[in-house]
């Protein structure tokens, strides 16, 4: 049976990480894991040792969400076979109970060789805006297929491969990846995953939403990923 190697880049994540590494342990009581790794991108603060505790092998890499799922994925070759897959998810972001079972649904159906999942996406916030903003999502995903890399990757190790793995990129390397999957080699799993939804409280759904579809756009037009960066930032 494949089995999965879970991939998670980290920077200063000290305070959300514990809870998502627990959720990961139901991959470990289905006997599905192959392992944790964790990128790290210079934290400061407990990332390094949370991630320890948590048995995930530590790569050092250079800061940028891009950078750090191509490093950790470099590491996770070394633990998984070619058939194997990849697990690919934020360290703000937990995945709600059963979904080892469902993934490993997903895996085992021959059919899903040469396609990808991602789940819900799901933001830790009780308020309308939170429900608006998750019912935009749903559908963005189902009608351009495009989910975001907070909503999790699920993908075999040898097609992420044929696909040339993420761009070392400091933003959208999520999207580039998904759109060079193209919509039929992707599926929604009906898992949520729940994201924190501080940077939209700290900022406004409003004025945040509206960001980041304005960098979208720019994306799209061809602007550069490391202008975009700076401008998200």
């Amino acid at each position: 049976m494949s089995r999965l190697v879970t991939i998670i880049p980290a920077l200063n994540a000290a305070a959300g990480l514990a809870p998502v590494l627990e959720r990961l342990s139901e991959a470990e009581r289905l006997g599905l894991s192959a392992g944790l790794v964790v990128a790290d991108g210079g934290s400061s603060d407990a990332t390094r040792e949370i991630a320890r505790r948590a048995g995930a092998r530590i790569v050092t890499s250079a800061r940028g969400r891009g950078a750090q799922l191509a490093a950790g994925a470099d590491a996770a070759a070394r633990l998984a076979n070619p058939q194997d897959w990849y697990l690919f998810l934020h360290a703000d972001t937990r995945l709600e109970p059963g979904w080892a079972g469902m993934a490993r649904a997903f895996m085992t159906a021959e059919r899903n060789a040469r396609r990808a999942a991602y789940f819900r996406f799901t933001l830790d916030d009780a308020s309308h805006r939170a429900r608006r903003l998750e019912r935009a999502v749903a559908w963005r995903c189902r009608t351009f297929a495009l989910p975001y890399g907070d909503q999790g990757l699920l993908i075999r190790r040898d097609l992420y491969e044929a696909l040339g793995g993420f761009k070392p990129w400091p933003l959208f390397e999520d999207v580039d990846l998904v759109r060079r999957l193209g919509r039929r080699r992707l599926a929604a799993l009906p898992i949520r995953a729940v994201t924190s939804a501080e940077r939209f409280r700290r900022e406004g759904y409003a004025r945040r939403s509206a960001k980041n579809l304005i960098l979208l756009a720019r994306y799209y037009l061809g602007d550069s990923p490391h202008r975009l960066a700076k401008a998200y930032r």
